[in-house]
């Protein structure tokens, strides 16, 4: 490497450096959020590097069809259908992209897919949720309910 080639690496990682790690320090969604619907709970924490997110709630933990705990009936893996939805990874690999901001992956239990996520801080109480399917997009206001 030619000592020109080092000094504009250098640059480069001095100027990205500080926009990376504000990403990485910036307060994470760390805790446990009411769905919008408020049917739900879900734990988000520290997976690694990343952020996972696991249902710790159900306002109706139990089918009213069957009498038995709810289960993931919509996954088209039928080895994975009949595990609880209580205790169910909903996000995965969630990483900061900027500050405030996650992206990676969330399952759907109520249709068995999975969706490229995001999730942001949007106020000191609120996170937004998004899943989206190519360009189409939808998401929802979860609502901060404690650590």
């Amino acid at each position: 490497m030619t000592t020109r080639t080092a000094l504009v690496v250098a640059a480069l990682l001095a100027v990205l450096a500080p926009a990376a790690a504000d990403a990485q320090s910036a307060p994470g969604p760390q805790g446990t959020w009411l769905t919008q619907a408020g049917d739900a709970r879900v734990r988000i924490k520290s997976c690694g590097a990343a952020l996972c997110g696991t249902v710790v709630w159900l306002r109706q933990p139990t089918d009213p069809n069957t009498g038995r705990p709810q289960v993931d009936d919509k996954n088209p893996d039928p080895a994975r259908a009949a595990r609880p939805v209580l205790g169910l990874q909903i996000f995965g690999d969630m990483r900061p992209v900027s500050q405030g901001k996650w992206s990676g992956h969330i399952y759907n239990a109520d249709d068995g897919k999975t969706y490229q996520s995001s999730i942001s801080h949007t106020g000191p109480t609120t996170l937004y949720v998004e899943g989206c399917v190519g360009t189409l997009c939808g998401g929802e206001t979860w609502t901060f309910a404690g650590r």
